[in-house]
């Protein structure tokens, strides 16, 4: 079985967190802070051309925000978005910051995951 990617949010759960982020995204778009959850998801949650490519993916797949990444594996201190490969309970950054803050639409970042998955088999 391929490891799990860990796709982690520039921005912490919880319901609060949440509601600030929407309002965030709909009236200041240009200065939020998470590419990542810009890209894949809408106001009213994940959009659906991202939920079926991450199906296609066949991988597991766990989605992270920065404080639960904190609490459940211990990361810090790295650059968020970022996806990381987890294997035997550990996180690497497999795709980082830089690169998904560079994506401008979805497709774009679509074609990055798939072409770092390219280079793993």
């Amino acid at each position: 079985m391929k490891p799990t990617l860990v796709f982690a949010y520039n921005a912490d759960g919880g319901m609060f967190n949440a509601l600030t982020d929407i309002a965030h995204k709909i009236f200041a778009p240009e200065t939020y802070a998470c590419q990542l959850c810009a890209l894949t998801h809408s106001n009213f949650g994940m959009r659906r051309e991202w939920k079926q490519f991450i199906e296609g993916l066949g991988r597991p797949v766990e989605f992270s925000h920065a404080d639960e990444l904190k609490q459940k594996y211990g990361v810090g201190g790295v650059q968020l978005p970022a996806v990381f490969r987890k294997e035997d309970g550990k996180l690497r950054v497999w795709v980082g910051a830089g690169e998904i803050n560079s994506c401008r639409t979805l497709g774009e970042l679509e074609r990055l995951i798939l072409e770092k998955a390219s280079h793993e088999d």
